[in-house]
């Protein structure tokens, strides 16, 4: 039994490190392959209208006679005949800290703008408690992109919009909110720890170099001087009266320094704030509007590139093997 279970042992070593290089080498590959070749995704348009009028005709279907079936049905071709003049594209943005589904939101709003009318209305279903700076002014960016081409743009807040997130819904013509929904938020925030009285402790010395006097303000290892400090708070600041004024310019009648304290509110405190518009959540808004407009949902569907097939292929094998050994040569 001794025997069997160092041969156990050994195998699962070897098991380990195959598996490990083949992980290595196949994400390298995959970088390799996919640095010269742009990411490709694939625009999906859903008819959310039609997926809607299946659903009631399935309840139809279990809850009415016959007679009465046959009469909806009639009722049902009428007013399918009748031409619904405009449309509504429903987007959903779920943002990250580094607002990397940008990618996406810019090409759905690309698709959308080389087909809207100015009848036609754009839903986003906005879900963010915010990130970097950037990100999120590009995120904004692409919002703005409906707003100049008179697109009308409703932004839904289900959950949370805050910091970022609000950056992003201020830009819509109508907010509406949950009535429990996080909303605000209007502040910068910026935290890093400091180990330099470790290092010295250790007697280890952190060296750097810099060409411009605040070309680095505040460091993780070395000492922070009160200069360096203060120039840095007033960079937060800066940052802040920006986000100030970009909200401001969205939504002219908020009472910009009663919000922008950087404290976040629920949706029924937000209305009478003029932080939003509407209590309503994004699913009533959209079936309110298919008597009137006919519902697309629209998504870009990024595709995973070969690194990431294979990062994941081989941690799906690495887990399974480690399975087994455990059944074969641990459990017993």
């Amino acid at each position: 039994m001794e025997f069997l279970y160092e041969y156990g042992l050994f195998l699962a070593k070897i098991a380990t490190l195959v598996l490990a290089i083949a992980l290595v080498v196949g994400l390298i590959a995959g970088a390799a392959v996919a640095k010269n070749r742009p990411k490709k995704g694939q625009l999906q348009f859903t008819d959310l209208t039609k997926r809607y009028q299946l659903m009631i005709e399935d309840l139809q279907q279990q809850m009415l006679s016959k007679k009465q079936l046959k009469q909806w049905y009639k009722a049902q071709r009428v007013a399918k005949n009748e031409p619904k003049a405009s449309k509504l594209y429903v987007i959903e943005f779920n943002g990250s800290m580094d607002a990397r589904e940008t990618e996406s939101l810019r090409e759905e709003i690309t698709a959308i703008l080389a087909i809207a009318t100015k009848q036609d209305e754009v839903l986003l279903r906005l879900e963010s408690g915010g990130g970097v700076v950037h990100g999120y002014g590009l995120a904004a960016s692409q919002l703005d992109r409906l707003r100049k081409h008179e697109v009308k743009l409703t932004i839904a807040i289900d959950k949370i919009a805050a910091s970022g997130g609000y950056m992003m819904a201020c830009i819509g013509n109508t907010i509406l909110s949950a009535p429990f929904a996080i909303v605000g938020s209007i502040g910068v925030i910026a935290q890093l720890p400091n180990f330099n009285k470790l290092l010295k402790k250790n007697n280890v010395d952190f060296e750097q170099f810099t060409a411009g006097e605040f070309k680095r303000t505040v460091t993780v290892f070395g000492e922070n001087t009160d200069k360096g400090r203060q120039k840095f708070q007033q960079e937060l600041e800066d940052t802040h009266y920006l986000f100030k004024q970009f909200v401001q310019q969205h939504r002219p009648k908020l009472d910009i320094d009663a919000v922008a304290t950087g404290e976040h509110w629920f949706g029924h405190q937000a209305l009478d704030l003029n932080l939003v518009d509407s209590i309503q959540t994004s699913d009533d808004y959209i079936v309110s509007q298919m008597t009137e407009k006919q519902v697309f949902g629209v998504r870009y569907q990024l595709r995973k590139g070969i690194a990431e097939k294979v990062g994941m292929g081989t941690a799906s094998v690495m887990s399974h093997w480690w399975q087994k050994l455990a059944q074969h040569y641990w459990i017993r």
